[in-house]
């Protein structure tokens, strides 16, 4: 059972290790030692980069792929193996090498100052119809009419507002390319619906350079590996590719909910319900900051009805699937699908993560349940709170029915606060008020507590959507999300779309020059990203990279003050 030692205290044992049973250990070691016959494996036009182009050239009505679909393509799982590190990754020129003893901020500012990623439009000269990938010489309707998922809309948007350079240097760790990189795992899914797995880049530029080639709907993020996914079948050890870090990721998704939320089902969302991912989000993000002792937490809308958590730190990154199934089952309190009857069956006295847990909710369980989803409010409805009441206390549960039979449109809080009062005048013997409380805090935690899918959390080598990509169903665009100053007025359905920043980067006007002839210098820092409403979200996410980037080579530079300190001679003994 989860929750039934307390959070650990050292970095050597980070997670509670009890929460894992020995068959779930086993299931996971088959699962990742298990090999995919190689007639289900992608074919090498797929993944090696020498043939890139024939895959371009060819048809996309999704006949001369040979690449599997997605769902068998991430169930195939690596051998294990090892590999030396190819030269020509290590020696890759470097897009962005800083000079000594610059500040990482200052580093920043260079990259944005004069970089082709980012092309700089001059308001003064542009002319609508001059840029044939930019659609600004189409009205706004005819914007509005093309779909998120149309490659010129696309072409547009990796183009002119994708941040591939802060991609680059979230997963490489550092300005200058490295294996943490170059050896990463991406997988895209094409228009098709081809999906290729087993893509790497050494550099921001050769990624970018295969997406706009490719034109995929999105792409994403795999982990780490001993050698270059590309070189996989290349390698004389079959049994030495395998993956070595990756960053422990959440999913949260608002279907997960459906039971309990009546404002909308489905893929359909509105504010009310999305305060269950806010709901969400706190309790997660405290409980890794707190009980794990994570920094580097990084909290990304989906584009449609979910959240999804990268925790970046160097320790999270280097867990192992049994750690990771670890932290996944401390977390997980909601078992039981949307048929099954109490899903929250707790120990008691409860955990601390769980007491904090419902401080941080009992006010959204008033406003956000009670009052603005009125879970309770039919018959049918009502029936399920009683359900979830004590069994063996029947008169209260009988009382109760036949108190709100006749008030058949009582809401739901009220209803809430009739437990107690109805509780308080009861006449049975040996009425237990403490398993009513326990019940009552139950029902909190089941209406509110996170729905974690949490396969995704469980396996180091699961994929996941990358920030900023846009979804195809909504064209919205997955931008991270300020939990610290922005969580609680986040509002998905007014993330900007991709339609919408093509028509901003087109109505923008460039500010007043300033006194002294500043113009020429204003217009070249303008990228085109900063004149949308995508400006605020990656300039919080290049803030996230720069504080990731620096724990990293403090995390470095001890390292090697401790190798040089305790490199020496023989010790003296006195």
């Amino acid at each position: 059972m989860p929750h039934s030692e307390s959070p650990p205290e050292s970095e050597n044992s980070p997670i509670p290790m009890a929460n894992v049973d020995q068959e779930q250990q086993n299931a996971v070691a088959e699962s990742t030692t298990a090999q995919v016959p190689e007639a289900q494996q992608p074919a090498d036009e797929d993944v090696d980069m020498a043939d890139s182009n024939a895959v371009l050239s060819a048809p996309t009505n999704g006949t001369t792929h040979t690449s599997k679909s997605k769902a068998e393509s991430q169930a195939e799982t690596p051998n294990n193996q090892e590999t030396p590190v190819p030269e020509a990754a290590a020696s890759a020129p470097s897009e962005s090498k800083p000079a000594t003893g610059v500040k990482l901020e200052e580093l920043f500012d260079e990259m944005d100052s004069d970089d082709d990623e980012f092309p700089t439009t001059k308001a003064a000269k542009r002319e609508p119809a001059s840029s044939p990938d930019l659609l600004s010489s189409q009205s706004d309707m005819e914007i509005d009419l093309h779909e998120a998922s149309d490659p010129e809309v696309m072409r547009t948007f990796y183009q002119r507002l994708f941040p591939w350079r802060y991609l680059f240097q979230w997963l490489n760790h550092s300005p200058t390319p490295t294996n943490d990189f170059g050896h990463r795992e991406f997988a895209f899914t094409l228009q098709n619906d081809a999906y290729l797995r087993y893509q790497s880049f050494t550099t921001s530029d050769l990624l970018r350079k295969d997406v706009l080639r490719l034109m995929p709907s999105r792409f994403e993020i795999g982990p780490v590996y001993t050698a270059n996914p590309r070189d996989r079948k290349t390698l004389r050890n079959s049994s030495a590719f395998r993956p070595l870090s990756k960053e422990l990721c959440f999913d949260i998704d608002l279907t997960d909910y459906d039971d309990i939320r009546t404002c909308c089902d489905k893929a359909n969302i509105c504010q009310k319900c999305w305060q269950f991912i806010t709901m969400a989000i706190k309790v997660v993000d405290t409980a890794l900051r707190e009980d794990f002792g994570f920094k580097h937490i990084m909290w990304v809308y989906s584009g449609r009805r979910g959240a999804h958590a990268w925790v970046c730190d160097k320790s999270a990154r280097a867990l192992d699937d049994q750690k990771r199934r670890a932290i996944a089952g401390y977390l997980e309190v909601i078992r039981g699908g949307a048929q099954s009857g109490k899903k929250v069956n707790l120990r008691r006295p409860l955990h601390p993560h769980l007491v904090r847990s419902l401080d941080i909710l009992k006010q959204h369980f008033q406003s956000d349940v009670l009052e603005a989803q009125d879970p309770w409010r039919t018959e049918d409805q009502q029936e399920k709170l009683l359900a979830l009441l004590p069994s063996e206390q029947k008169q209260l549960v009988s009382a109760l029915r036949n108190k709100w039979a006749s008030s058949p449109d009582r809401p739901s809080a009220l209803k809430w606060a009739d437990i107690d009062s109805v509780a308080k005048t009861s006449t049975a013997k040996n009425f237990d008020t403490k398993s009513l409380l326990d019940a009552k805090q139950d029902i909190v935690l089941e209406y509110t507590y996170p729905r974690l899918d949490i396969e995704v959390s469980k396996k180091l080598n699961h994929l996941l959507k990358s920030p900023f990509v846009v979804h195809p169903g909504t064209g919205r665009v997955c931008v991270p999300i300020d939990v610290k100053r922005g969580l609680e007025s986040f509002d998905p359905l007014g993330v900007p779309t991709v339609q919408s920043l093509i028509r901003e980067i087109d109505e923008w006007k460039k500010p007043e020059p300033k006194e002294g002839g500043q113009e020429q210098e204003v217009e070249k820092h303008v990228v085109d990203w900063e004149k949308t409403s995508l400006k605020g979200y990656i300039e919080y996410f290049r803030s996230f990279v720069i504080g990731l980037m620096k724990d990293e080579r403090e995390i470095k530079v001890k390292r090697e003050r401790d190798e040089e300190g305790g490199g020496g001679g023989e010790s003296m003994e006195f």
